[in-house]
């Protein structure tokens, strides 16, 4: 039997949602709606010093001005401890989590970078210390779980098959931060799990995080939901659009277009328009499939979308 259709939104309120959120969001909107589908929003709030509720509402905000209304909103993860809490707690007792003193610059001394996400692999030393090593230590430690030799695959709804060894592609990798923060491996699988998520649509800088995600999923025993990973909004020189790219956030871009204009844009960007022309999303849905959908990287500035008028 079918499970029913929920995806869900994600974004982390450290400052104004950009084009590249948006993005995103239409096609997870897209594809719940499209199969008659609940869609719900999180605010992925771990970082407290960046994120702000201004924030959030500016994301609110936006997303009702793009016509993506969402149908529950979930509680913030900074509200989430205990709940991770309580995972962390599970993982110690099904696989090996141990302390860490690590940090990122003696790990890039002793290892190259891996070429799934650039972090360089965690040594055995930390794994392998005594306990008598171990309470030498004055400072609180992170937490990592060991990575076992495991080939973990998977088939994403855009760019297909997709297989990692997670010992050879990630080696152990942390789950809680020194300083007391969960990371959000740990995190969105706990929060996709324990509310019901069954697809997650996301950038594709994020795929090679899915099969840690996975592993974890299977310790913790939830259900995996289905991964699309999507083209990513970059600039000319083929830098990912970030928080930073002011001149394409939405409170630039309200000011400029229309809305329609801007979802028209995306929708002929990615495929779902063969030209274009302005659309409300819901216009979107009776046509919607992800078969549509390109892998190829969006440059906006070549798609008409352009910010403020500064020359860039």
């Amino acid at each position: 039997m079918n499970r029913p259709v929920i995806g869900r939104f994600a974004p982390t309120p450290s400052g104004r949602m950009h084009l590249g959120n948006a993005f995103a969001y239409l096609l997870a909107w897209l594809s719940a709606r499209s199969r008659g589908g609940e869609i719900q929003l999180r605010m992925e709030d771990l970082d407290t010093l960046r994120c702000t509720e201004e924030n959030g509402e500016c994301i609110r905000s936006d997303l009702r001005w793009l016509g993506l209304e969402w149908d529950r909103e979930t509680p913030p993860q900074r509200s989430r401890t205990a709940a991770y809490e309580q995972a962390l707690e599970t993982l110690r007792g099904k696989a090996n989590v141990f302390p860490c003193w690590c940090t990122r610059g003696s790990l890039n001394l002793v290892n190259a970078p891996h070429a799934s996400d650039g972090h360089p692999i965690h040594p055995a030393s930390c794994r392998e210390a005594s306990e008598e090593e171990r309470r030498k230590h004055k400072t609180p430690p992170a937490w990592r779980l060991e990575a076992p030799d495991l080939q973990v695959s998977f088939t994403d709804g855009v760019y297909g098959p997709y297989e990692e060894n997670l010992k050879d592609a990630c080696g152990d990798f942390v789950l809680r931060r020194a300083d007391g923060v969960f990371v959000y491996q740990l995190a969105v699988v706990v929060d996709d799990g324990e509310f019901g998520v069954t697809e997650v649509v996301r950038g594709c800088d994020l795929l090679s995080s899915t099969p840690r995600q996975i592993y974890l999923q299977q310790l913790l025993g939830y259900p995996q939901p289905a991964y699309f990973h999507v083209p990513m909004l970059t600039d000319r020189e083929g830098r990912k659009l970030s928080k930073r790219d002011a001149d394409l956030d939405l409170g630039v871009l309200r000011q400029r277009y229309g809305p329609e204009t801007v979802i028209g844009l995306l929708a002929h960007a990615c495929g779902l328009l063969d030209r274009f022309e302005p659309v409300r999303a819901e216009e979107l849905i009776p046509a919607f499939s992800w078969e549509k959908v390109g892998k190829k990287n969006i440059v906006p500035e070549s798609d008409g979308i352009t910010g403020a008028d500064n020359g860039t």
